[in-house]
Formats: C-alpha cells, structure tokens, sequence
C-alpha cells in the first residue's frame, strides 16, 4: 500500500497525545517537586536565622554582665589607687580605712578578692580583711608588667587558680600604682571567678547538645557551660583552642555565625561569636545542628514523602491515561483506515479516490505539471467468477490489486478500487510516455500471476490511459472521460492490452 492509502498527517497533539500529556505531566512534576525544595529550603533558612538570632540575643545579655563587671573592677582599682596616692587617708582607723581603699558593696567572695601590692608586690591591703593576709606576687609575670610598662592600663589575665583563700578558677584585673614622681609604687588588682559566669550561663536555655562559652583572644577557655552529650565533668577551664581552626575564623571575623563541624567531636554545629567590646574576652555560643533543624527535618520528611506520594500519583495516572489515548488514538486511526480502504483487496476504497483525485488534480493545475490516470478492467471475470464462484473471483481480485500495487513505485502514485473488477491508478507528474510505461508494467504483472486452481486461462487486464498536460482545456471529468474511452478501445481491441487517449484530431 502507498503513502496514498493512509489519513493526511496531523498535528503532534493528534497524533501523539499521550506524548503531549507525559511531557506536560513531567513538567508539573519537576515543577511541584521545585517549589516544595524551595519551600523546604527557605524554613530551612529560616530555622537557622530563629537559632542564630536566639543565640545572639544569649551573647549580647552575658556581654553585658561581662562589661558591667569589668567596669566595677576597674572603678574599684582607680578608687583603691586615688586612695592609696592620698597618704592622709592611710592614717585614720582600719576599719575606716577598709571602706576607704575597697567598695565593700562589691568586694564580694561571690566576685573574688582586691589586692593592694606594694613596689615590691607584698600585699598592703587586702579587701577580704582588715589585716591583709601574707603574700607575694612579685614573681608573677602580670606585675613584671605592670612594673616594667607605665602605659598598660587595665591588664585582664589568663586564667589561674588563686594563691589565697579558697578561690577556684579566676582571673584578675589589674592597673598599675605610680608615686607622686610618676615611678611605680605597686599594683591594684582584682581577681574574679570565673564561677561566676558558670551560674551566669546555666540560668540560660541554650538548647539540648549546645554549650556557651567565655575564652580570651589567646584561645584559652574560661568559663563553660553544656548540655547533652556536650556537657561532660571534666574541667577544661585553662585548656588552649588557638591552634583550631574554628577558633582561627571566629578571632578573625570577630562576630557573627557559621556553621562547620565540631573540633572536640567532629559533628556540624552553629556557631554565634562576639568580641566583648574592647576587651580580650571572647564569647561563643555553639549549637547542635541536629538540634536545631531536628523539628525541620520531620517536618521535611513528612512534606517530602507526601510530595513523592503526590507525583508517583500523578505520573502513575498519566501513565494510564496515555496508555487509553493511545488506546484510543490507534483504534481511530485504524477507522480511519477502515473508512479509506476496500475490506476486500486492502487498496484505498471509491472515496479515498475521490479525495486524492481532487487533490491531486488542484496540485497539478496549480503547478502546471502533467498528471495521468488509469482505468484498469479484470477482463472475463463474469466467465471466471461462474468457473470459480464468488470465492474464486474474490481471490482473483486480491491477486490482482496486489500486482497493480506492487507495480507503482512511487510514494506518490495511487492505486484504488473503483467498483466491481475494475481499479483505477492516479499518477501525479506523469505524462503519456511514463503512463504508458507503467499501464504495460501493470498488464504485464497481472499476466505473469499463476492461474487460479486448475484454470488454464490466466487473469488478465485492460488498462486505459488519460493524461492532463499542461496548457489543456481538459477538465477532471473529461480526464477521466478519456482513460474510460480508452479502456473500452482496449476491451474492443481484444482485451489484455493498453490502449492511450486518442490522438487530437485537426
């Protein structure tokens, strides 16, 4: 069958619906799936900025007691060294001299003791009692210091663990004592614990697994609090973190957050980081990631198994709505087939014809190249049908319209049943000689069909040629007109043979 024998092709959407929905199905897919990755993403974000902001919120109220305390300490050592230039105030008695030299409302052992070291760093004064206890710190390097560098101020030392009393983990704060000749006289100093700030961060909720701690510009840790599997009973207080690499990037940023993993245990956490004001105090609150996108990732979990139920669904559907499209769209096409082609000898049926002729017959006119029929007759088959009967004739017919088929070699020539025992061949872009070479093809190929059963007569055909050369005032009836005339001749002149229209007469 030739390329005549199918339905004109339609538009992609007609002909491959079930393409059209699997691809916009897809398209909807990706598009759900991006909106509730963006969607999840940005609560993500939003989860993140809560957590950090909550932990900025924690850093700035300790900074504040961290600033409020050094500012007492260092109002307190100015007090005790304009006290101790004033010699006059020395001599009253010693209890009146005590409130004199130290504020006693807040000398405190919850802070930590105040010193008056002389030139010689033996203690003078001493805030925790009248008699001051006996002691030296000439030997420590903050009043080696102190005594070589007039131009220090207020030195906040590392940690240490207290020479007198019952003291803990402190640090001290301490300024420099000079003679009314500007030369060092001694040292004022204070020590603070560093427990102070331990209560301080446990009255605050950080979260599970996250931890708050104070350290100085050398990396040494001084006060900490964790929770979970973060806090642990060993005391860490005096350990060194410069060389982390954590600790390297929050020192060199100053302040803000980042998330990287642990260097105690290698875990992803949040990290919120300030300098305290001018001061070598660090402050650092770290939180557990896990922790902090915990309620997040059920949340995400949850909208992502729902989102993949969603779109398995919807692909599912349009798999089985494709799957009766094409259903569909093959049962149509095989109506459609039906309706244009002869059920018995499988060529293109009377309309089918019709509207190939006619379209055919305007493509010719409108490009004024030649076009050609033929009328094709089964000669005796009245005769072989009462030899064979109806079955016999039919198989005939069948033999016969699968030579005349096989015998057109272009896509665009078409051959049709007409009616009864006689086809008709449509050759676009043919003229006489071509047409005529072709009916002779046609003949010769019904000819050589091996005779039906024991018949000794073989099918043979008559075949009429019309042609339609350019410039002619021939019209499509009196086309067809001509190749009807010309099969008759044919029939009169002894049947299986060709005859061509008849030449013009002048």
């Amino acid at each position: 069958m030739n390329a005549h024998t199918t339905p004109p092709r339609a538009g992609l959407y007609r002909t491959h619906p079930e393409l059209i929905l699997n691809l916009g199905s897809c398209l909807a897919v990706l598009a759900i799936v991006a909106i509730v990755t963006f969607l999840l993403l940005r609560e993500r974000m939003n989860v993140e900025q809560t957590a950090t902001r909550s932990a900025r919120n924690i850093v700035k109220l300790i900074e504040t007691d961290i600033i409020r305390n050094v500012e007492l300490y260092d109002l307190s050592l100015q007090s005790l060294i304009w006290a101790v230039q004033h010699p006059e105030l020395l001599g009253i008695p010693p209890h009146m001299r005590q409130q004199v030299l130290f504020n006693q409302a807040f000398s405190s052992p919850v802070r930590g003791d105040i010193l008056w070291l002389d030139r010689d760093g033996n203690v003078v004064a001493d805030s925790a009692s009248t008699t001051p206890r006996s002691a030296n710190f000439a030997d420590t390097p903050i009043f080696q210091e102190h005594k070589r560098n007039p131009d220090l101020g207020m030195v906040i030392s590392p940690p240490f663990k207290a020479r007198l009393g019952d003291l803990d983990w402190c640090i001290s704060f301490s300024r420099r004592i000079e003679d009314a000749d500007g030369d060092f006289a001694g040292v004022a100093g204070g020590a603070l614990r560093l427990s102070h700030f331990n209560d301080v961060f446990r009255r605050l909720d950080v979260g599970h697994d996250s931890s708050i701690n104070l350290m100085n510009t050398d990396g040494q840790l001084l006060a900490r609090h964790a929770t979970g599997p973060s806090a642990n009973t060993v005391d860490r207080t005096g350990s060194s973190f410069s060389t982390r690499i954590n600790f390297q990037r929050l020192l060199a940023e100053g302040s803000g957050s980042f998330s990287a993993p642990s260097g105690h245990d290698g875990r992803p956490r949040l990290y919120t980081f300030a300098r305290v004001a001018e001061l070598p105090l660090v402050l650092v609150v770290t939180q557990s990631e896990d922790e902090v996108y915990s309620a997040w990732k059920r949340t995400a979990i949850l909208v992502s198994a729902a989102t993949g139920v969603l779109c398995i669904g919807i692909l599912w559907l349009s798999l089985m709505l494709g799957r009766e499209l094409r259903r569909r769209h093959s049962a149509e096409r095989s109506l459609a087939e039906l309706a244009a082609t002869d059920s018995l000898t499988g060529l293109p049926n009377r309309r089918q014809l019709d509207q190939v002729l006619r379209r055919e017959w305007a493509r010719a006119q409108r490009t004024q190249r030649p076009i050609a029929v033929l009328m094709i007759d089964v000669d005796h088959f009245r005769g072989f049908n009462e030899r064979h009967g109806h079955h016999g004739g039919d198989e005939a017919l069948r033999r016969v319209a699968n030579a005349i088929g096989c015998s057109l070699l272009r896509p665009t020539d078409l051959a049709a049943r007409y009616g009864g025992e006689e086809f008709v061949a449509v050759l676009p872009d043919t003229d006489l000689h071509g047409a005529m070479l072709l009916a002779e093809r046609i003949r010769l190929s019904v000819q050589t069909l091996p005779p039906y059963g024991d018949d000794e007569k073989a099918v043979s055909v008559s075949v009429g040629v019309g042609v339609h050369v350019p410039g002619s005032a021939l019209s499509l009836g009196e086309l067809m007109a001509g190749a009807d005339e010309a099969l008759y001749r044919a029939k009169r002149n002894g049947r299986n043979r060709v005859e061509g229209p008849k030449p013009a007469t002048t």
